[in-house]
């Protein structure tokens, strides 16, 4: 990924934006990538095609002159390569020389339109708010003309600058956004941990609350680095707002990657549009703590198998309806508040145990604060799983604990991040104690960081989940310095410091009383 060129494309996007909201122009520029992915790709099969065409030698060879040209307007030559078609008004070279009329936005609603009419998987996914944008006169012209510049010189790898782009300018808004972006958007060190620790590798992937799709973005790369192929995972997702609905789909098709998130955007736990699924593999961040989530309206659900959950708290509506989707082999990661390891309030305790007797708990990860854009709730990470003799040894009756709170560095004053060193960490302590030929050193346990808990130790600590309750403390090393001697050396440094506070103090009046404010 090439990094500079990512934060120079977005410093002159963020410049144009001037005063508008961000929550708004994000849909304008992704939007634009978007288009320009399809038609980029488009343009690419089109020559390809015509190359293919005038080639006594090629499959496709067409004698005829008007002939081949017909068929270079062919849709099936493009839909059976997996590429949209694009009419001729919608393609971008079209729309950038006509970027500085002063209709350019319904221009693009239209071409949006006409894409939309010509590919009915995507009809109702494509955002058509340019006529009616906010943006500075003339502003629309310039985005189109940076966006231009992706990709150019190296067409062979354009769309994939394309679809990083897509993604690093999706974190960018997220952050600009602050608790807003949370909404739609996991911090890719998190979604990474989780996929390194699931290690899908071939099946059904479903994240029942999806946003912008960066889940499934990941795990198809930890699929092609893994020596497996695209198209190895089958993409169901779920997402309630009908505008992140539109960027997980765009995300997902800049990408080429087939998805079904239902026939619209819904709300998982009333309109789930996935009823039969059972899947591989669930990733899901749903929303910490969601209160009006309806819970009162499915008091006798079948997704309730370990308790009804509470109506004021949807944290372990979530983990039920993740684990009646679960194949009888499946595997979970969930993201959830620190309050769902412990909490006994409204029947969650209950629950809890429930699961915990139950054996579907795998694993419990503690993360460090700062983690996540929206919220400063310390959150955790649950692994679930129903069978615990594949995907390595044994493990019946036993949870891993691992405890990551001093993990990660502050990458902003504000945004802590995982570095690949901690997210391998993590993971490695997970293949070694599955034993699942994924780790390159047998597990043991590390105090202060992991360890393997009976069910029957979590039983009498009353069923709380919380891994700093297990781990135990780190071992320090002890320097000999003897109790007696520490304190006088200790104690000799601190009055030096304090003498060195009680000069600087004297500095300071003087400078200010030679101002005339006595102190």
């Amino acid at each position: 990924m090439n990094l500079d060129l990512h934060k120079t494309l977005w410093a002159a996007a963020d410049k144009l934006r001037a005063n508008m909201d961000a929550a708004e122009y994000k849909h304008i520029v992704l939007g634009l990538i978007f288009l320009k992915y399809i038609s980029d790709a488009f343009v690419e099969r089109r020559e390809a095609l015509k190359a293919g065409l005038g080639d006594p030698k090629n499959d496709l060879y067409i004698d005829d002159k008007a002939q081949a040209a017909a068929a270079l307007e062919d849709r099936d030559f493009y839909t059976m390569a997996n590429v949209f078609w694009v009419p001729e008004a919608a393609r971008w070279d079209t729309l950038r020389n006509l970027a500085k009329q002063p209709d350019i936005g319904k221009r693009i609603d239209d071409a949006l339109i006409a894409i939309e009419q010509d590919n009915p998987s995507l009809k109702g996914i494509l955002d058509k708010r340019f006529a009616r944008s906010q943006l500075e006169p003339g502003r629309l012209g310039e985005l189109i003309d940076l966006i231009s510049s992706i990709g150019f010189g190296s067409k062979d790898k354009a769309k994939d600058t394309l679809g990083e782009v897509y993604e690093y300018f999706l974190g960018q808004f997220a952050s600009s956004e602050g608790k807003k972006g949370g909404q739609f958007y996991t911090p890719a060190s998190v979604v990474k941990l989780l996929v390194e620790v699931l290690s899908p590798h071939r099946g059904k992937i479903y994240d029942p609350c999806c946003g912008s799709g960066g889940m499934f973005v990941q795990s198809e790369k930890f699929v092609e680095a893994h020596g497996g192929k695209f198209g190895d995972l089958s993409i169901y997702g779920q997402e309630a707002n009908p505008t992140t609905w539109r960027l997980v789909a765009m995300n997902l098709a800049i990408r080429g990657m087939d998805f079904n998130l239902g026939r619209e955007p819904a709300d998982t736990f009333h309109r789930d549009q996935h009823p039969d699924l059972k899947a591989d593999y669930i990733l899901a961040n749903p929303p910490f703590n969601i209160s009006d989530w309806g819970g009162d309206k499915l008091a006798s659900d079948p997704r309730w198998v370990y308790g009804t959950p509470p109506a004021g708290n949807a944290n372990y509506a979530w983990l039920q309806h993740i684990l009646w989707h679960l194949k009888p082999t499946g595997m979970a990661g969930v993201v959830l508040a620190n309050g769902s390891m412990s909490s006994n309030q409204n029947n969650e305790g209950t629950i809890r145990r429930a699961m915990v007797d139950a054996d579907v708990v795998e694993i419990m990860v503690a993360l460090p604060p700062q983690l996540f854009f929206n919220t400063q709730i310390p959150a955790c990470l649950w692994f679930l799983t129903k069978d615990k003799i594949r995907n390595g040894r044994n493990r019946k009756g036993e949870v891993l604990f691992i405890d990551a709170r001093k993990l990660g560095r502050m990458q902003t004053r504000v945004v802590r991040v995982f570095d690949d060193e901690d997210i391998q960490k993590i993971a490695q302590a997970v293949h070694a104690w599955r034993h699942n030929g994924e780790a390159s050193e047998s597990y043991a346990d590390v105090p202060g960081f992991c360890r393997a808990v009976k069910l029957a130790e979590i039983a009498e600590d009353g069923h709380v989940l919380t891994p700093g309750r297990y781990v135990g403390a780190e071992e320090t090393e002890d320097d000999d310095e003897a109790f007696n001697d520490k304190m006088e050396r200790l104690a000799v440094q601190l009055a030096e410091q304090m003498a060195k506070g009680a000069d600087l103090d004297a500095v300071i009046r003087a400078k200010l009383g030679a101002m005339g404010y006595a102190v």
